[in-house]
């Protein structure tokens, strides 16, 4: 699990801290980062389902302790509601990625104490197997990562002082 996690974690880390990929990041669509958290949708949909077969645990989904779905059903208005006019609403967009970050780390950390490990701390009668097994393996390695970096990415946008977005 570790080797599809870390290599992903370390190319975040290497865009935020090197000059190409602060121009990278300064360069990606504010508004495509918005819309891109409807991935979320479909992500607590396949959790829930997985719930109900018995490879993840309860805490994954939105019966437990996933909020993570507000994400993606506010990705839609807070899209429109930030880009209606030429001004972007720039307060709303800020406080709303905060909002998702600190949901994906609610979700990581449960993630984390709810899978077979030393650290597992969370559901011992169904713990987070799926993971494990492909394509459900891409959710740690890929789509978390990916919607990690949107997040970062737009808070770095926003709080920027030189005035690009």
């Amino acid at each position: 699990m570790l080797f599809g996690i870390f290599p992903t974690l370390v190319f975040i880390a290497a865009t935020f801290l090197t000059a190409k990929g602060k121009q990278f990041i300064d360069n990606i669509n504010l508004q495509t980062l918005t819309y891109f958290h409807s991935i979320c949708i479909p992500v607590e949909i396949v959790l829930a389902l997985l719930f109900h077969q018995g490879v993840v645990s309860v805490y994954m989904t939105v019966e437990g302790t996933n909020f993570d779905l507000f994400s993606g059903i506010t990705s839609p208005i807070v899209g429109y509601l930030a880009f209606r006019t030429a001004n972007k609403n720039k307060k709303l967009l800020l406080w709303w990625n905060i909002i998702c970050l600190l949901l994906l780390l609610n979700v990581v950390i449960t993630a984390v104490f709810a899978f077979p490990s030393p650290f597992q701390k969370l559901a011992f009668d169904q713990p987070n197997i799926a993971i494990l097994y492909f394509p459900f393996n891409l959710l740690p390695s890929v789509i978390v990562p990916t919607v990690l970096f949107g997040n970062l990415a737009a808070i770095r946008r926003l709080t920027k002082r030189n005035g690009q977005q």
